[in-house]
């Protein structure tokens, strides 16, 4: 994902996008970084909003304080995202596959408290923009031929990027063999686009040259973090907590909280893999409302620290944000839109059922 967003930089695909921006409000730019990072969150999968998120943001701001609070408020939106949509993050994913849940109703049951993860961190982020503004939008220098091959790699490289997880759901393989089939398809693609150019214009365009700017340091820290996570599943750490968890606190929205809060500490997929090992598809029948609830709080929860997300470790290497920092600055307000979600969960299933 990394390599194909690297490619679509390299072509000023971005350009496209920020020079349809128009206003220079931080403020307003704020909310519409959230609500692009929202709506694509559901298509694409978090990690990968994620990072073209954060790229497009860095093309537009140029203060350094600025881009890390922009880049705090896309990881809470493209958690929230990912939560309602059976494509958006792999613990509904894994859900869904699962038979917990189907995927109309898992949209109408959290749509509504996804977006209130997001709106109290958005207004709250947003004020502190309330009176500034952007110097300006940065000018496309490019050629219309430029232009024209910027157009097709974003297009090119968005679509393969929805690829990935309707290729994994129909497939069943893993996602980075979509992922490898969609580079591939992107590499076939820049090469038939250049053919014919001068060997020395044609190497900052290749997926070649993609992969040497690829941040590795970070690729390496996020898999060491999945290791650590692993190794605790292996030993069965994971699935005592769940039946401790079971066993303490009884009330199945308290296990679905306390689950939300502990996977900004460890990974939500072996916690939620845990919990479908655990909880009986006879007495949490396929769209009972505590799956619906686990996959808003283990998809949302994990904002509460840079960690505890795969958007968040990516974020975390792209912006080289400092983890006290986020934990300072965003994870209080990503607590807040936390429980707004719970809150708009339990009044919508009080109302409606």
């Amino acid at each position: 994902a990394m390599t194909i967003v690297e490619l679509i930089d390299s072509h000023n695909g971005f350009d496209i996008i920020t020079q349809r921006i128009r206003t220079t409000s931080k403020a307003k730019l704020l909310v519409f970084v959230t609500f692009l990072t929202f709506c694509l969150s559901a298509l694409l999968d978090n990690l990968t909003t994620a990072i073209v998120m954060t790229s497009l943001c860095a093309k537009i701001l140029t203060e350094r304080e600025d881009k890390l609070w922009f880049a705090g408020m896309v990881i809470i939106a493209a958690n929230a995202g990912g939560a309602w949509s059976p494509l958006g993050d792999v613990t509904t994913t894994m859900l869904w596959i699962g038979g917990q849940i189907t995927a109309l109703n898992i949209i109408k049951q959290l749509l509504l408290p996804s977006i209130a993860v997001c709106i109290l961190p958005a207004i709250i982020i947003a004020r502190r923009f309330k009176k500034s503004r952007i110097a300006s939008i940065p000018v496309s220098t490019c050629t219309p031929e430029e232009k024209k091959d910027g157009r097709i790699i974003l297009v090119a490289g968005i679509g393969f990027l929805v690829f990935v997880p309707v290729f994994k759901t129909v497939t069943h393989l893993p996602p980075f063999m979509g992922m490898l089939l969609a580079l591939g398809m992107m590499w076939v693609i820049t090469t038939v686009l250049h053919k014919g150019k001068e060997q020395g214009l044609l190497e900052k365009y290749t997926v070649a040259h993609a992969l040497q700017r690829v941040d590795t340091p970070s690729i390496l820290f996020f898999l060491g973090i999945l290791l650590a996570v692993a190794a605790l599943n292996s030993i069965g750490m994971l699935t005592q907590l769940a039946g401790v968890l079971n066993s303490t606190l009884k009330n199945d929205y308290l296990i679905g909280s306390t689950l939300g809060l502990l996977s900004a500490i460890v990974d939500n997929v072996p916690l939620v893999a845990a919990s479908q090992g655990m909880y009986d598809m006879t007495t949490y029948p396929t769209d009972h409302p505590f799956w619906e609830f686990l996959a808003l709080t283990t998809g949302t929860g994990g904002s509460a620290i840079i960690i505890g997300s795969a958007a968040g470790v990516a974020v975390m290497g792209i912006e080289q944000i400092d983890f006290m920092w986020y934990l300072k600055k965003i994870s209080l307000l990503a607590l807040l839109g936390f429980i707004s979600g719970i809150i708009i969960f339990l009044a919508q299933h009080a109302i409606v059922g």
